[in-house]
């Protein structure tokens, strides 16, 4: 069998789910604090009261690097999602199941079994906030999601067994989902693959499914980097292509086969927000939002774009920057630049479109024509051209001088009209790759908690 790690607030019966769900499968059940109290020979209020939390969260992660690989059920300590590197051991061949619970039940059974306070408010305040701060964390952590606020341990154990046994798509949901799928451009060797993963008699349960939600998809290398980072996590998913020309029905199939998440492409990066119970905050000012998290029975929305965006330009803030385009990823990167402290101009071939969208971010705007004028440090191509199959250059090639660096957004091809020019003028050059492999790694972070290092994205992708 798989792991079983068990995740969650204090007070949401880890400790007494895990041992009767241990026992009906016959295998451990090892406590992670429990585990640091046995080797330390202190109770946990004492090391925070003597050492404090940084030493704890150390013998947490020493205690999680030394668990089994199998054959147990694992209980966490409250926090120790708040570690990227604790979830990639954590997650490696393992079904995670998130526990939950309503704040006053939670507050009850703290009360009875008090531990060191995380802050200096009030107990039910404290709860409020840390899961509120851990919100994100919790969300990647969870394979299955299991509410103990009304529910004794043994009736939640029933239930994860129900879960371990039977997964949470019903098989005519499956079928559904399937002649869905196989209705669409999916290439016939996803669509069999697909087919044996949802229906097929050797199918597995556990397994969970992602995508990419655009129209069309085709060209989107996610899929390809995925799947290969399930294979090298240890995680029991798959990434596939949601295409359909209405956002709503994708999402209504996402929701029938329980997807983990969703990356959003065009062109649905802002009509998907009306789909959502919660939005992040960045996502909210670009109006935009090309991650969708399903944890629950709750979609939450995030934007990674203007992260993606954003790396690989940290080193010239301040810098004055002409932005050309002023649609969903042109808002991303107006972001981005923004935050960076960047002098930003917005050209647009709709001038009033550029006005709108420097007006949101206060940047200033223009015609595309007033490019010549400008004499910007950087340039970001926030617009189609390039992309296959159009791969006109937005701008001229004797328009550009060496003093610039040329950041093109459009991945595909991988070095765009705009970029060749670019680099033949002595420019200094960023392409598209760059985004999608940052914004990636971040999308990576919100569906499961792992910080994958870019180096591995690029050996991947290479």
């Amino acid at each position: 069998m798989r792991r079983c790690v068990l995740f969650g607030y204090r007070g949401t019966g880890k400790t007494g789910i895990g041992t009767i769900l241990a026992r009906r499968l016959n295998v451990p059940f090892l406590d992670t604090d429990a585990l640091i109290e046995e080797g330390s020979g202190r109770t946990i209020p004492i090391i925070f009261r003597d050492d404090g939390e940084e030493r704890f969260r150390d013998l947490e992660r020493e205690v999680i690097a030394a668990l089994p690989a199998g054959n147990c059920v694992i209980g966490t300590g409250g926090g120790a999602v708040m570690d990227a590197k604790n979830m990639e051991r954590l997650r490696a061949g393992s079904v995670c199941v998130l526990l939950t619970a309503d704040l006053a039940t939670i507050g009850r059974r703290l009360a009875r079994a008090p531990r060191p306070p995380l802050t200096s408010l009030p107990l039910q305040e404290e709860i409020g906030q840390m899961i509120t701060h851990r919100r994100r964390q919790y969300a990647a952590s969870a394979d299955f999601c299991m509410d103990t606020s009304a529910t004794s341990p043994e009736e939640a154990a029933d239930e994860i067994l129900s879960f371990l046994e039977q997964g949470t798509i019903p098989a005519p949901a499956r079928e559904t989902a399937f002649r869905w799928f196989a209705s669409g451009p999916l290439p016939a060797p996803e669509r069999a693959q697909l087919e044996s993963l949802l229906t097929g008699p050797e199918r597995d349960v556990q397994t969970r499914f992602l995508g990419i939600a655009g129209w069309p998809a085709a060209h989107s290398k996610s899929p390809f980097l995925f799947n290969r980072l399930f294979e090298r996590y240890g995680l029991n998913y798959h990434y596939t292509r949601f295409e359909d020309p209405s956002i709503g029905t994708i999402m209504r199939v996402a929701r029938d086969i329980d997807a983990k998440g969703l990356s959003v492409t065009i062109p649905f990066k802002k009509d998907v927000m009306a789909c959502l119970d919660e939005i992040d905050d960045a996502a909210q000012q670009i109006g935009a939002v090309n991650t969708v998290v399903f944890a629950c029975g709750i979609a939450r929305g995030y934007n990674t774009d203007w992260l993606g965006i954003r790396k690989p330009i940290t080193g010239l803030q301040g810098a004055r920057a002409v932005l050309l385009g002023a649609g969903g990823v042109a808002a991303a990167a107006a972001y981005a630049l923004a935050d960076l402290g960047m002098e930003v101009t917005i050209l647009n071939r709709t001038p009033a479109k550029a006005r709108t969208l420097a007006e949101h971010f206060g940047c200033r705007w223009g015609a595309w024509d007033a490019f010549d004028g400008l004499n910007p440090d950087l340039v970001v191509n926030a617009t189609p051209l390039g992309m296959q199959p159009d791969t006109r250059s937005p701008l001229g090639a004797d328009q550009l001088k060496k003093e610039m660096t040329v950041f093109d957004l459009v991945y595909t091809p991988p070095v765009t009209p705009l970029i060749a020019a670019a680099r033949k003028a002595g420019c200094a050059t960023i392409t598209g790759t760059e985004v999608f492999i940052h914004q990636a790694r971040e999308q990576f972070r919100l569906f499961f908690g792992i910080d994958v290092p870019d180096t591995v994205i690029r050996e991947i992708l290479a």
